[in-house]
């Protein structure tokens, strides 16, 4: 397993311009530094950025397991923060009464009070460190912050091989159908999506955080030839340019199986899928499908 995560992280390296690195690592150390992650005084307070945060992602309350994979922290260090802020009298653990295997947290009276003061000290502290720009470099700012959040989601959102047939690919799959019973004037039937035994091909998952957020798949139609279905971001993650991550992968895991034509049919509706399509480098063809649903036809020569 360590012989594999090494080579793993030198594909990575090897795929990444050198400059590329140490420019991100020489924001990482500025960012971390600017917001004061380096002290365990955050924003002035008697306590650490770990601790603050898990103040403000308690809320009213949460399960101890969501936060652990929310924030993706250790259970053991989960724990030694919140024994911590239980000494404060910030924080109450207790079984959750409608589950007795699930611990939940919430805020204490006066963890709301905190939780409310570390919420105005970070506003106070962004509006100061943004008074030395004009309108326009805020403006700018703000929008290359929203441009890094988008990149580094869509970075961390992995893409896999699955059985077409495991659970949670049929639940992406029914997620997939649900939403097109809704956009459809006609409706979709879901009994016409594709059986796992009818898969001559791959399906791809996209997983954020563990939880599937996209879905496609290809299957063989004749030597050569392939067909693209069921190609779906759900909409908590749509804009991140993951649709056009799924699409690539699967040309990508086709050709290497020997297809060099993917065709694939689409509803008028669906006009966010017809502008990817194009983009993409697919062709209209005429229309050959029994499927109500495809009432337009693509084709694209795929390049090995």
């Amino acid at each position: 397993m360590e012989d594999e995560q090494i080579e793993r992280v030198r594909a990575v390296n090897g795929s990444v311009e050198g400059e590329q690195i140490e420019r991100v690592r020489a924001f990482n150390r500025y960012y971390t530094q600017h917001l004061g992650v380096l002290t365990d005084r955050y924003l002035g307070q008697e306590r650490t950025l770990g601790a603050a945060r898990l103040l403000y992602e308690i809320g009213e309350r949460a399960d101890l397991r969501d936060l652990r994979a929310r924030l993706g922290l250790d259970a053991g260090y989960l724990t030694r923060l919140l024994r911590g802020l239980q000494e404060e009298g910030l924080v109450v653990v207790r079984t959750d009464p409608s589950d007795g295997r699930a611990r939940i947290a919430g805020l204490t009276e006066a963890g709301l009070r905190e939780r409310a003061e570390l919420d105005e000290r970070s506003r106070r502290t962004i509006a100061e460190s943004l008074a030395g720009l004009s309108a326009a470099q805020r403006a700018a700012l703000v929008d290359a912050q929203a441009t890094v959040h988008r990149m580094l989601r869509l970075a961390a959102v992995a893409v896999t091989a699955v059985d077409p047939g495991a659970g949670e690919a049929r639940e992406c799959l029914l997620r997939y159908g649900a939403e097109l019973g809704t956009r459809f004037p006609e409706g979709y039937d879901l009994g016409t999506l594709t059986e796992p035994a009818d898969i001559d091909g791959t399906m791809l998952l996209a997983r954020e955080d563990g939880r599937a957020v996209g879905c496609g798949l290809w299957t063989r139609l004749s030597a050569g030839v392939a067909e693209l279905r069921h190609l779906w971001v759900a909409p908590e993650a749509r804009g991140l340019g993951l649709g056009r991550r799924l699409l690539t992968a699967l040309e990508t895991d086709a050709v290497a199986q020997g297809i060099s034509t993917m065709r694939l049919g689409t509803h008028r509706a669906l006009g966010e899928a017809i502008a990817l399509y194009g983009r993409s480098g697919y062709m209209a063809i005429p229309n050959d499908s029994t499927s109500p649903y495809n009432q337009l036809a693509f084709a694209k020569t795929l390049l090995s």
